[in-house]
């Protein structure tokens, strides 16, 4: 039995994607008029009181000031292009990081305008949800997203929404390691289902805290070396790499994503694609 498979460009054996995740600066809290909190990072503590924690947005915090310093200095260090899927409000309140994604010529992905839940929206709420990400996105990065990725769930209006607002993919699967084709939400309209794997997220080490950095880097080395086999094989197929600047940006854990890049930049045959590119490949 065959699976999936897909050309790259160049006769690439497998396409890498990294994920950069920004939600600090759009998190939940009251200070936004929120009804409540974020649940505290770390500790997996959830307080549903309408009251302000001020040293959960301050763990938040730590993501901008110290993690996406070392985050982006280890992206260069390697010459690794990455797409960044930004909650709008996330670059508002801290432009150093569209300025970041702009300087660096890498692909801003749309997070929603916040990191916030859309599936309890009807339709014209989020329409203006997607609209105001788009806007925002292109003001502070200089390049309007065509990608999309809810914070985990989405509704049934989202793809067709994605489409009229001009999408060349949407993220919310995670059904393959090859993107695919959508050309029935909208008939006559084309959009590309770019998958992603939970599975090598850094959220691990934030949701299981017995999962340590060397847990993470043995498995996502594993998921890349059976996937580049795959393609020496004549089966080539994608690898996502998801990535948040207050998880990985740890000194504690930096190190790992350093000798994942290592080992994979040791290859010959990878191609470091922005989900876009990929994209392309099947639009």
């Amino acid at each position: 039995m065959r699976g999936e498979r897909i050309d790259w460009p160049n006769g690439a054996k497998i396409a890498l994607s990294i994920v950069v995740n920004v939600e600090e600066g759009s998190e939940m809290t009251v200070a936004r008029g929120d009804r409540g909190m974020e649940p505290v990072d770390e500790l997996g503590i959830h307080i549903k009181s309408p009251i302000r924690n001020y040293g959960n947005e301050s763990n938040y915090l730590y993501g901008i000031k110290a993690g996406a310093p070392r985050v982006v200095a280890l992206l260069d260090k390697h010459d690794v292009r990455a797409s960044w899927t930004v909650a709008a409000m996330s670059l508002e309140n801290h432009p150093e990081i569209g300025a970041a994604i702009r300087d660096r010529g890498d692909e801003p992905v749309s997070h929603g305008y916040r990191w916030v839940h859309q599936f309890k929206m009807d339709e014209a709420a989020e329409r203006d949800f997607i609209a105001k990400a788009v806007t925002s996105i292109e003001r502070t990065t200089g390049t309007r997203p065509y990608g999309w990725l809810s914070r985990y769930f989405h509704t049934d209006n989202t793809r067709r929404l994605l489409i009229e607002a001009g999408f060349d993919y949407h993220m919310d699967d995670y059904s393959g390691d090859v993107p695919f084709v959508d050309g029935a939400t909208v008939p006559g309209k084309r959009i590309a289902i770019v998958p992603y794997q939970l599975d090598t997220n850094d959220m691990k080490m934030w949701t299981d805290p017995a999962y340590t950095p060397a847990n993470w880097l043995d498995y996502a080395r594993r998921a890349f070396d059976w996937i580049y086999a795959e393609g020496v094989a004549g089966d080539p197929k994608m690898m996502s790499l998801g990535l948040h600047l207050r998880i990985i940006g740890r000194p504690g854990r930096i190190w790992a994503l350093d000798e994942f890049l290592k080992h994979v930049c040791r290859h010959d045959g990878v191609w470091f694609a922005t989900r876009r590119e990929i994209a392309q490949v099947v639009l």
